[in-house]
């Protein structure tokens, strides 16, 4: 499974696992800029964008700027203490426990909507907590792929991919090994469809949160939930064994 072991994945897991994650999070980054028009994963146009009001003397600005980029720093250390606590404790589906935290807090957003929306009361909470989903998502994704596939940093994922196209156009002036040309392929097909999936999940999410925004987020997080119980089953079918042969 996707989830279930961070030292035994293959291409097929990763490339899975970011175009489902990365679908999430441009669907998420869509919903963040809707809802007070900023972008739940873009960091470095959350930092650009603190710099320049700050100087403006847009000092509200500024600061929500400011805290959307600390969210999205405190969503990535929730994660990596969450994975280092889960596995001392030998926990092999925490990185499926972290989505689905976050499937869960997503679902207490879509839950806080609900009041917001009849009494017309805008927020600030949804862009802060959509950008620590984001870090943690983001973290998580890091981790489990050993850094190989990141879901909310596009930049990153379009600058491995020019290496990689770069890569690949000099292999036809210089004879590559097979196996090093189909590794090569292989990750200019994983970054490609990250970024894809990324732009695919984007539409979705202007589309989803603009007509039904509740709803839209009760949907992603069960998108998110089906991705990560089917690693926590089998984790606890695991240990449910090990006990019994243990007794």
């Amino acid at each position: 499974m996707l989830w279930l072991n961070k030292g035994k994945r293959t291409f097929l897991q990763d490339r899975q696992l970011g175009s489902s994650l990365a679908l999430v999070a441009g669907a998420l980054n869509s919903a963040g800029f809707l809802s007070v028009g900023y972008y739940c994963a873009n960091m470095t146009g959350n930092v650009s964008a603190l710099a320049s009001a700050f100087v403006a003397g847009k000092l509200q600005a500024a600061l929500m700027a400011g805290a959307i980029v600390l969210c999205f720093l405190a969503g990535a250390m929730t994660c990596t203490l969450l994975m280092n606590n889960g596995r001392r404790r030998g926990q092999g589906a925490i990185y499926a426990f972290t989505i689905l935290l976050e499937a869960i807090l997503l679902c207490g957003l879509a839950c806080a909507q609900l009041i917001w929306q009849p009494k017309n009361v805008p927020s600030s909470i949804s862009p802060l907590l959509l950008s620590f989903l984001m870090g943690l998502q983001n973290a998580t994704v890091t981790r489990v792929s050993g850094a190989v596939v990141r879901t909310t940093h596009v930049t990153g994922m379009v600058t491995d991919l020019g290496i990689e196209l770069a890569d690949w156009f000099s292999s036809f002036r210089q004879k590559e090994d097979a196996e090093k040309h189909r590794k090569m392929q292989q990750r200019l097909w994983l970054h490609s469809q990250i970024i894809g999936c990324f732009i695919i999940g984007s539409g979705l999410g202007v589309y989803g949160y603009t007509y039904w925004p509740t709803g839209f987020l009760f949907i992603v997080a069960g998108i998110l939930a089906c991705l990560s119980l089917p690693g926590i089953m089998i984790n606890i079918n695991r240990d449910t064994k090990d006990a019994s042969q243990t007794g």
